[in-house]
């Protein structure tokens, strides 16, 4: 049977995984490029990209060899967090070739998030191109399959009304948070927002659409807040310096959290030292952390007087209209099908290409041959160079001639499905007239070169 090169996903998301498992496996933005070269490294690993965000984190390759890529990403997942590889496969999700591509599409076009139809998501997949394009480390299988899903992404939001009344992570933040402080009290609490980048500008934006005056923003430097301040006109927003987070959170009753940093800024001892929060409020401090990994340590929860919540508590929210996320996704699916055809039909477009060069070089090395012996029945001092140059000129037009058919009927850019079975069908026919088959052999040298690089 012959093999070829597979496309995988190897990943786990809010799906499959507690927050406590995909923080220890996620990977800042700036360290993608890094995470390819080390995965693009592996014996069975041709192309890879990472998608990590705060509800997933995954890990796309093109495999030369199925288990042992899989298992090699799967060890390197644990290598890099920590955990066990027999912890993470209780946790993981493993697709392969259509289901892999259908499963990316169905990310980037928001039916696997949280939030149904989010936006966010598909600002975070284009990322993944740019970082691959600055960075030269997306192969030619990967980058065309994230290209692909932006489009479908884009398709989905354009042609169906998924992204109606949508929300964020950011929103659904929001609106857990108004849902825990006692209604009569809700747009008067105060607010406190601690990190003021993508996703820290949205909650301000939702805070603002639920009718919230005022909020305090900690932030690192003052420019980003003054750039949110300059665009939302319709709420107080105070800027207070890092140095003065914990006396920020001190005068407030709900505590946004939404920053990169890669430890805890509230420990159980942070929070023991923070003043109560008055009885109207219902006496406990709100610790809304949308951040991966985790800005508020789970031990915080233990004060009598707050209240933790993180990504996965956001699911309280969306559950609400299931009914209308199931619906919406169905409509989606129509055009999540074409594209993957789409794609799928380019894929296989590509497989001709062995086949052309190898007829080509089967043609050229005959032509080489018969083209010596006739030159040494005719003897070299009976030729002038302009009558060799004509024999050897003669010979590369006949095979020319007679290679142009059968090469006009392996070229397809894999458009229209018919013509590109009729195009699959004539070279598999070419493959066994001429003994071209070589997939295995190309897959088996690629294997080869990267074991001999690693070695050296």
């Amino acid at each position: 049977m012959k093999e070829r090169s597979t496309i995988a996903v190897i990943g786990l998301s809010v799906h499959t995984a507690p927050v406590e498992m995909r923080e220890k496996l996620a990977v800042a933005e700036e360290l993608w490029p890094r995470a390819i070269q080390e995965l693009t490294s592996l014996n069975h690993i041709e192309e890879a990209a990472v998608l990590s965000t705060c509800n997933r984190m995954e890990i796309y390759v093109v495999a030369l060899s199925w288990n042992r890529g899989i298992r090699e990403v799967v060890d390197w997942m644990s290598k890099k967090s920590g955990i066990p590889a027999s912890e993470l496969r209780e946790h993981l999700f493993i697709l392969r070739s259509s289901d892999a591509t259908r499963h990316l599409f169905e990310v980037s076009a928001g039916l696997d998030s949280l939030v149904l139809g989010e936006g966010q998501i598909l600002a975070q997949v284009k990322q993944v191109v740019r970082s691959g394009q600055n960075s030269g480390g997306l192969g030619k299988n990967i980058d065309r399959m994230f290209k692909d899903a932006i489009t479908a992404g884009k398709r989905v939001r354009s042609e169906t009304n998924i992204s109606s009344g949508a929300v964020s992570v950011s929103s659904a933040a929001v609106e857990l948070a108004l849902m825990k402080l006692p209604k009569s009290e809700a747009l008067s609490a105060r607010m406190l927002l601690i990190g003021a980048g993508k996703m820290g500008k949205l909650v301000i934006k939702h805070l603002v659409a639920k009718g919230c005056k005022k909020v305090v923003v900690v932030n690192r430097s003052v420019e980003r807040v003054d750039a949110i301040r300059e665009e939302m006109k319709d709420i107080e927003i105070v800027y207070r310096p890092l140095s003065d987070m914990y006396q920020a959170a001190a005068e407030a009753d709900v505590v946004f959290t939404s920053t990169a940093s890669e430890t805890s800024l509230f420990a159980k001892e942070h929070a023991e030292a923070l003043p109560p929060v008055s009885d109207t409020m219902g006496g406990v401090r709100l610790f809304v952390d949308i951040s991966v990994p985790r800005n508020v340590s789970a031990c915080v929860s233990e004060v009598g007087a707050a209240r933790v919540y993180n990504v996965d508590d956001l699911k309280e929210v969306v559950e609400a209209n299931k009914e209308d996320r199931l619906r919406k996704a169905m409509e989606a699916q129509t055009i999540i099908t074409e594209e993957l055809r789409r794609f799928e039909a380019w894929r296989d477009s590509l497989e001709t290409v062995p086949t052309i060069k190898k007829l080509r070089s089967y043609a050229d090395r005959i032509r080489a041959s018969e083209l010596e012996k006739c030159l040494q029945k005719v003897g070299e001092d009976a030729l002038t160079k302009k009558m060799r140059r004509a024999i050897e000129e003669l010979s590369t037009g006949i095979v020319n001639k007679l290679l142009h058919g059968p090469l006009q009927h392996l070229r397809c850019d894999g458009s229209d499905s018919r013509t590109l079975d009729e195009t699959l069908e004539n070279m598999h026919a070419l493959n066994r007239m001429f003994s071209l088959d070589m997939e295995k052999a190309i897959i088996e040298q690629k294997i080869k070169a990267k074991v001999e690089k690693t070695q050296n």
